[in-house]
């Protein structure tokens, strides 16, 4: 692959310059010597009528409004006439209008020409738009004319037709613009967090079913296999491109060394190795087009950008508690680690070794650094978009010219007087005002603002650049300055060619998401990645015909209750259901059996299990321990921290290795520490009723086997989100199997006995809460491992196969004794 600072453009072809003119005016010589022209088609999608230029000789595609400002400009040589876009109607061709020329010099050309506000709008990144099937809103409509915002984030579902019909919309707006306006034309950079994962809560996991369905990060991680990584990046990087989006907000290459962590299921896992070699993967697979073959073509259509996340790293917070929250602001290295977790970006995605294709963006985390004893790691009590120290080991220590944006809403505070939500992130500079929040960052050598819409502050970030820079704090003036990230930010609109088209076909695009091929591939994927941790007796064995075996079996499958946490979007609710998809079990029982809730008024507070006679097997769906989620201020409320805990039932944390004393807390008014332990405090768990549904099930199987001497064998489904303390229920249970967000009928394929189980741990799953509480926040695969019923220890990389334990070329690779 191309290095990313010597990108060619892909439709890169050897030409003589000739004559260039306006709408197709050409010479008498050239149009003697003539052989072959651009051909120019008419496309009407939706409401949007544009040209479809398609240059000979595998030249660039263009497509432009039909009834825009935009002209053509041609150029002939070698026979063959090719088309130009003029984008800022000057009749003539710029270096960043011609499709040839090297991508570095295209971005120098126009950063050149932009105004200071087009910069400024280029650096702000919209918040969450939900509902692409709205269309172009008036509110869109403002951000991308008074504040010349040109990056937005689509967080609605799969839905093909929107999304095609909104881009092709807020596209033809924009160039409608540029011709009003006289200026620049700059297509929207459409952007998304992960959306492809099967599992149905996987977290930022957009609805719809028109997608091809993968593991979440964790769950790839599981397989063990970067070349599963590889397939789905390109098949996701397909899919994106069909929908619009450009720009993958992920992946999550941080490691995830605290267990309790709520954002575990989007990394790759605590192992370095592991997590460096599938960043890689993504990395590759995203940013690069491939042929019928297989052959890497380097960027093209079907690229997109990862803009891996969180730069330095967030999975070290204090207890496991989250840094979108107040609660969880501050990352500890009580392990003295920080430099173990640069590897991942900076040998894995980002590959500043020059190796392979580099990531094009990254993303800065929130929190803020903490040493072992509880002072700033770089002198700093500032999260991480405004902390110098840890921005330049990317700028100045790696010599990294990608673009650097902030995770979203960095420049508000929860104690801002406008800020109704109370979402807001600017730790360490909540004192500060939102324009000073934007200075500091650009400071730091930050090109976007994450999760903002207006350019105000920025520009008032610009005039305060150039005060400093008259008393001679800055080195540079605040033209200089925004030309530096404005030439980064152009580049990222050109690599995936939005500049020459940045329309969507519908019919290509639903051919295109979830094809056939995706989802099958997909689906292997799920398989791959679920784990076999139990099968005691060889409760799971290999089945033939798995949709014909069980036709004549009657399946058990327990319900139980989620009281789900409030969060600053809502309060919480409560669900109550089968803990696996009964309409899927049906496809392969005789019969599905379930339970009749009990209800107190409109809540669930148990349930009556039907008679369990004539049933041949039960299989309990268990989740992850659910702790709250990274909204939900998990771990400490009003003031009073909690321990955070990877077990269902009630866990009073009193053990000789909770910490009395936190690591991290706030200074106060009066200049002392705030103490956030939570030594003697007891874990709140929501789902804790997924233990006693197991327990229920598995007692009334035990009392049939002994009444009639009937064996009814006990599967448990662990869904899991991060490592599950095991213990409560492993011992009860014939067979165990886990994965990270796969699908309902993925598990009952591999409990059935249709492929047989290859995933493999990720991380380690430790014996108690004694040895979480015992082990490095910072440190990966240091805590003791569960050691089941049978002998086997759950650690990283552990998996059953139908043989029993899995020792192959993965585990040699990636499991050290």
């Amino acid at each position: 692959m191309k290095k990313f600072s010597k990108y060619v453009s892909l439709f890169s072809v050897p030409l003589l310059l000739a004559a260039c003119s306006q709408n197709g005016g050409q010479t008498e010589e050239s149009k003697e010597s003539e052989a072959v022209k651009y051909t120019v088609e008419e496309k009407k999608e939706g409401d949007v009528t544009y040209l479809l230029v398609t240059n000979p000789n595998d030249g660039a595609v263009l497509g432009y409004l039909k009834d825009g400002g935009v002209s053509l400009l041609e150029e002939t040589s070698d026979n063959a006439t090719y088309a130009f876009k003029d984008m800022n109607g000057n009749e003539k061709l710029d270096v960043w209008e011609d499709w040839r020329k090297d991508v570095d010099a295209r971005a120098k050309s126009l950063s050149e020409e932009l105004t200071k506000e087009q910069i400024a709008g280029l650096m702000l990144f919209s918040s969450h738009e939900r509902n692409p099937e709205d269309g172009l809103t008036e509110d869109q409509q403002t951000y991308l004319k008074d504040s010349h915002l040109r990056n937005v984030l689509n967080a609605g579902g799969n839905d093909v037709t929107a999304a095609v019909n909104w881009n092709n919309e807020m596209q033809a707006y924009v160039e409608e613009l540029a011709a009003e306006e006289g200026s620049a034309l700059l297509p929207v950079n459409f952007s998304s967090d992960p959306r492809s994962t099967a599992g149905s809560d996987a977290a930022y996991n957009a609805e719809g079913d028109d997608i091809s369905r993968w593991p979440s990060n964790l769950g790839l991680a599981a397989t063990f296999n970067p070349d599963t990584m590889l397939t789905f990046s390109k098949a996701a990087s397909e899919e994106y491109r069909a929908m619009g989006i450009a720009t993958a907000l992920g992946p999550q290459i941080e490691l995830a060394t605290e267990p309790r962590w709520l954002r575990v299921d989007g990394t790759f896992g605590e192992n370095t190795a592991l997590a460096t070699d599938m960043a890689k993967a993504y990395a590759d697979g995203s940013q690069s087009s491939f042929d019928a073959d297989g052959n890497d073509l380097g960027w093209g259509k079907d690229s997109i950008h990862a803009m891996v996340k969180h730069f330095p790293g967030d999975g070290m917070g204090e207890g496991g508690r989250e840094a979108h929250m107040n609660s969880g602001k501050y990352a500890v290295y009580p392990g003295e680690n920080f430099e173990e977790h640069l590897i991942p970006f900076l040998d894995g995605a980002m590959n500043l070794d020059g190796k392979t294709e580099a990531a094009t963006a990254v993303m800065s985390s929130y929190s803020i650094a903490i040493d072992k004893d509880g002072n700033p790691l770089f002198g700093t009590e500032m999260g991480s978009a405004y902390d110098k120290d840890k921005i330049d080991i990317l700028r100045k220590d790696n010599n990294y010219e990608g673009v650097i944006c902030t995770d979203w809403a960095v420049t508000s505070a929860p104690t801002d007087p406008t800020n109704l939500m109370g979402l807001g992130t600017a730790w360490g500079a909540e004192k500060l005002t939102i324009p000073e929040r934007h200075f500091e960052i650009l400071k730091t050598g930050v090109d976007m603002f994450g999760g903002n819409n207006d350019i105000v502050p920025v520009l008032e970030a610009y005039d305060m650049w150039d005060e400093a820079y008259e008393k001679g704090d800055l080195e540079i003036t605040a033209e200089e300055r925004f030309r530096q990230s404005g030439e980064r930010l152009v580049k990222m609109l050109m690599l995936p060619g939005s500049f020459e088209n940045p329309y969507l076909s519908l019919e290509e695009s639903t051919a295109i998401v979830g094809s056939e091929d995706k989802r099958t591939d997909g689906y292997q994927a799920q398989l791959d990645s679920i784990i076999m941790l139990k099968n005691e007796d060889e409760t799971i064995t290999a089945s033939k015909d798995v949709e014909k075996d069980f036709q004549d079996k009657v399946v058990y499958i327990p319900s139980s209750i989620h009281n789900n946490f409030a969060t600053v979007f809502g309060e919480g609710n409560q669900t109550a259901e089968p803990t696996m998809n009964v309409e899927i079990a049906e496809n392969y029982f005789k019969e599905v059996l379930t339970d009749e809730p009990v209800k107190d008024g409109d809540n669930v507070t148990g349930f009556k299990a039907p008679d369990l006679k004539n049933v041949d097997m039960i299989i309990v769906g268990m989740s992850s321990p659910d702790n709250g989620s990274p909204f939900s201020s998990a771990g400490l409320q009003d003031g009073e921290a909690y321990p955070l805990s990877l077990q269902y039932g009630t866990y009073t944390a009193d053990g000789e290795h909770v910490r009395k004393d936190s690591i991290s807390g706030d200074t106060k008014e009066d200049g002392t520490k705030e103490n956030r332990s939570y030594f003697g405090k007891t874990s709140t768990i929501s789902n804790s009723y997924d233990l006693e549904a197991f327990q229920n099930a598995q007692k009334q199987a035990a009392e049939i086997e002994k009444e009639t001497g009937k064996k009814i064998p006990v599967i448990v489904v662990l869904k899991a989100k991060n490592p599950v303390i095991v213990s409560e229920f492993e011992k009860d249970a014939d067979a165990i199997v886990t994965g990270f967000s796969v699908s309902d009928q993925a598990y009952f394929d591999i409990i059935l006995g249709k492929q047989e189980p290859q995933g493999l741990l990720p991380m380690q799953f430790p014996a108690d809460m004694d040895t979480v509480e015992a082990q490095l926040e910072d440190v990966g695969q240091d805590m003791t491992p569960y050691k089941d019923s049978v002998g086997n220890s759950y650690d990283f990389g552990y998996g059953l196969n139908y043989k029993g334990v899995i020792s192959d070329e993965r585990t040699k690779k990636y499991v050290t004794e």
